[in-house]
């Protein structure tokens, strides 16, 4: 459980941001943030910038009153338990983990140390939580669950594209919760609906960190694979400008998560992890002043974002219908 101790410790802490900081020598908070992907990823200064500003918003002071320390794991997730223990060694006072494998081995890794997380599909099914509404533990955080997003993805795809059959799913080998035929709650979600919209689908289990997408492309395209739609998990996030690419080469319909309009998908929808980043410093600043992790309901993300990129579908024969274009909230050409 979240120790009296700390939380008295954060609470003084916490004091320092509000109003003129009185003393040059007060410790600041250390925030710990793991991270699934490589500091070197597109999307590395995206997520420092959103958790600087948003920390900044609430009155911190990056390198007086608080400070971020990044543990990034290079796409290898079999790291990720050690840099966690290492973090809990270190004596951050709070863990932001960005990704199911992240928060996973932040959970595994203390038991007294606040963790947030962030781009967990289903933090209940991952056992990182009791409840949504009750986490009960030290751990709580803001997901994009949207039980109903792999069915609409599914829909938009037929809408856009009638003539698609057969599409590959691309997820990661190595995301956790996986059932006996090697498949995650999100690949299942994906294949159910990709059913129930009569598409013929399959799992298509990238391995990380560097993933041979080459190969992957040629044997989707000998498969007569229509289209592919990438998930919302770390090795299709870390490669996603290469996935977009090499669908195109392949002249393959692609389906990307909200979010990632500048990878060169043909479509993106759904919800955005950047509005999950946005919301994890002010759930963490709740902490600073006395919350307990284990009473913080887990906040859901809802808002889903369309775009759609005519330049990549002209490009491979595609014309996109009007009733898709028309309510993109953005139009690349």
């Amino acid at each position: 459980m979240f120790s009296v101790q700390r939380r008295s410790l954060l609470v003084a802490l916490a004091a320092t941001v509000v109003g003129p900081v009185k003393s040059q020598d007060r410790k600041p908070i250390d925030v710990g943030v793991l991270v699934n992907g490589s500091a070197g990823a597109p999307l590395a200064e995206v997520v420092r910038k959103i958790l600087a500003d948003s920390f900044a918003a609430l009155g911190y002071v990056l390198g007086r009153t608080l400070t971020l320390k990044f543990a990034y794991a290079e796409g290898k997730l079999e790291r990720l338990p050690a840099l966690a223990k290492d973090l809990v060694t270190t004596g951050v006072d709070v863990i932001l983990s960005l990704g199911g494998p992240a928060s996973r081995a932040a959970a595994d890794a203390t038991q007294t140390i606040p963790v947030v997380f962030s781009i967990v599909t289903d933090p209940v099914a991952l056992g990182l939580v009791r409840s949504m509404q009750s986490p009960g533990g030290n751990v709580t955080g803001v997901t994009s669950l949207d039980r109903d997003q792999a069915h609409a993805q599914m829909k938009l795809l037929r809408e856009a594209a009638p003539q698609v059959k057969r599409i590959a799913i691309l997820s990661d080998a190595d995301i956790p919760g996986a059932d006996a035929d090697g498949l995650a709650p999100i690949d299942q979600d994906n294949l159910t609906a990709a059913g129930s919209a009569g598409l013929d689908a399959r799992v298509v289990k990238l391995k990380g960190p560097v993933p041979d997408l080459a190969r992957t492309f040629a044997e989707l395209a000998q498969n007569g694979t229509d289209a592919i739609v990438a998930l919302e998990v770390p090795v299709a996030l870390s490669h996603q400008m290469r996935i977009a690419k090499l669908a195109a080469s392949h002249r393959m319909m692609s389906l990307f998560p909200g979010g990632t309009a500048n990878a060169g998908a043909v479509l993106s929808y759904g919800t955005t992890v950047a509005d999950t980043w946005k919301a994890m410093p002010a759930i963490a600043d709740r902490i600073f002043r006395g919350a307990s992790p284990s009473q913080i309901p887990v906040e859901t993300v809802t808002r889903r974002e369309l775009t759609v990129n005519l330049g990549v579908a002209n490009a491979i024969g595609l014309e996109l219908p009007a009733n898709v274009t028309q309510r993109a909230d953005r139009r690349i050409e």
